[in-house]
C-alpha cells in the first residue's frame, strides 16, 4: 500500500494554536489526548514513537484492514516520527527537535527520562520556554510514584468505582478510559495554563499531572462531606441523593429514557404531566433530599407512566412540559442523531488508508478561530523523513540514525 501523502507542517493561518509545537512521547490514552486536544486547534504536533514498539493504542479495539481505527481517532492531527530515546543518536536527536518546540508531553515512569539523560535539566537547557508535560498515574513523587499503573486504577482508588453500580451489587468500573480522558482534557488545560504564565515570565516549566487527580475534582464535594460531616457516599444504582425522580425508565416499546429533576420547577412539572400533581404538596417534595428520600413514591408514579408510553411519545410529552429527558441511546443512534448532527458533533474526515471516516469532532466550536481534524491518524513513522529533514539532518545523518537502530 502506498503511504498517505504528508500532511503540511503548518496549520490553517486562522487556527489560534498555529505556531505552537508539541511532541507527543506518550503512549496510549491520557498523554496523547491532551497532545490531540492541541492539535485539534492548530498546534503542530509530531508524534514520536519506539521504531519496533509503536503506542500501543494502535492495537486497541476493533481494526480495519489490519489498520487500528482508535489510533485513527486518538492520532489525528499529527505527524508520526520514530525516534529510540535510549540511543545516543535518538537522544540526540530529541534534544534537536525539544530546542524548537513550545510542548513536550510524556507519560514514563518517574526517572525514564532522567535514565536518558533527558530530564528537565538537559531539556530546559536547550529551551528554557519549553514546558514539559508528565502524566503519570501517580505523580512525579509519593509512595507510590513509581508503581506501574493505568486509568482503571484511578477510577478504583478515587472514589468513582465506590459510588457507581446498585447498592446490593460490586463496584462498577466504566467500559472506557474515563480517567483517562478526564486527564487528558485537564493535561490540555494544564498546557495552555504553563504557556500563559510563560507569556508573563518568559520561562517555561514542569506539568506534574497525576491521572489520580483529575478523576477526584469532577467526583465533586464528597471530600468536603467526609470532611465536615463524616458522610460517606454511597451506592444508589442510577438515582441520586440530592434529587429525585432521577433516573432511567422503560417506555412501552421496549426502549428507555433518562430523567433528571435537578430543578425544583422541573420537578413539579413532571408530577403533573405524570398526573401525580398531588405529590407536590407532600412536605418533603420542597427540597432534592426530600425528594431523594421518597424515590421509591416518585419512581413508581413517573415510571408507571412512562412504562405506558412509547418512548417518541414520551420525549414528545417531556419537552411540550419543559421537563428534562433525553433517550438513553447507544452509538447507532447518536451517529444519527439530529442534535449531534446539527452541531456537527460527529464529522467526517477523508482517509487515505481507509477513505472517509466518521468520528468525534473537535472538542468546542469558536467563533472566530474554530478548531478541525485536519487528517486522521498515520502510519508508524510515516513522517519521520519529512521531520528529520526539516530539522536539518542530511540523507546521510538519518542513513547512521538508522544503522543505529534510533529510527
Amino acid at each position: 500500500m502506498t503511504a498517505p501523502v504528508a500532511p503540511a507542517r503548518d496549520a490553517r493561518a486562522d487556527a489560534p494554536l498555529t505556531g505552537l509545537r508539541v511532541l507527543d512521547l506518550a503512549t496510549l490514552f491520557a498523554g496523547p489526548l491532551a497532545a490531540t486536544m492541541l492539535g485539534d486547534f492548530g498546534a503542530e504536533v509530531v508524534k514520536v514513537e519506539h521504531p519496533d514498539r509503536p503506542d500501543p493504542s494502535r492495537g486497541h479495539g476493533p481494526s480495519k484492514n489490519g489498520v487500528g481505527l482508535w489510533w485513527k481517532l486518538l492520532g489525528r492531527n499529527k505527524r508520526t516520527v520514530t525516534l529510540d530515546l535510549s540511543r545516543p543518536g535518538g537522544r540526540a536527536t530529541l534534544l534537536r527537535l525539544a530546542a524548537g518546540a513550545d510542548v513536550i508531553v510524556e507519560n514514563f515512569r518517574p526517572g525514564t527520562l532522567e535514565k536518558w539523560d533527558l530530564g528537565w535539566p538537559e531539556l530546559s537547557a536547550v529551551n528554557p520556554r519549553l514546558v514539559l508535560a508528565r502524566v503519570t498515574a501517580f505523580g512525579q513523587f509519593g509512595p507510590y510514584a513509581h508503581r506501574p499503573g493505568f486509568g482503571t486504577l484511578a477510577e478504583a482508588m478515587s472514589g468513582f468505582a465506590a459510588i457507581t453500580g446498585e447498592p446490593d451489587r460490586p463496584p462498577t468500573l466504566p467500559p472506557f478510559g474515563l480517567a483517562d480522558s478526564i486527564t487528558g482534557l485537564a493535561t490540555a488545560y494544564a498546557v495552555m495554563t504553563a504557556l500563559a504564565a510563560r507569556e508573563r515570565t518568559g520561562e517555561g516549566q514542569v506539568v506534574d499531572m497525576a491521572i489520580i487527580e483529575p478523576i477526584l475534582t469532577v467526583l465533586g464535594p464528597q471530600p468536603l462531606w467526609y470532611d465536615q460531616l463524616g458522610h460517606v457516599q454511597p451506592r444508589t444504582g442510577n438515582r441520586s441523593q440530592n434529587n429525585a425522580p432521577r433516573g432511567t425508565y422503560r417506555t412501552a416499546d421496549g426502549s428507555w429514557v433518562a430523567v433528571s429533576t435537578s430543578a425544583q420547577s422541573v420537578a413539579e412539572r413532571v408530577m403533573h404531566l405524570v398526573g401525580r400533581p398531588e405529590l407536590i404538596d407532600e412536605p418533603w417534595f420542597a427540597t432534592g433530599d426530600g425528594r431523594a428520600r421518597h424515590a421509591d413514591v416518585l419512581d413508581r408514579a413517573v415510571g408507571g407512566w412512562i412504562a405506558g408510553q412509547t418512548r417518541d411519545d414520551v420525549l414528545a410529552a417531556f419537552e411540550k412540559a419543559e421537563a428534562a429527558a433525553a433517550p438513553v441511546q447507544d452509538v447507532r443512534e447518536v451517529m444519527t442523531d439530529p442534535q449531534y448532527a446539527a452541531l456537527d458533533t460527529i464529522t467526517t474526515v477523508d482517509d487515505p488508508e481507509l477513505g472517509p471516516l466518521r468520528m468525534q469532532n473537535v472538542l468546542f466550536r469558536l467563533s472566530a478561530t474554530p478548531g478541525a481534524v485536519r487528517w486522521a491518524g498515520r502510519p508508524h513513522g510515516a513522517d519521520t523523513e519529512a521531520v528529520l529533514a526539516e530539522l536539518g539532518l542530511t540523507p546521510a545523518e538519518v542513513a547512521a540514525l538508522r544503522a543505529e537502530g534510533a529510527v
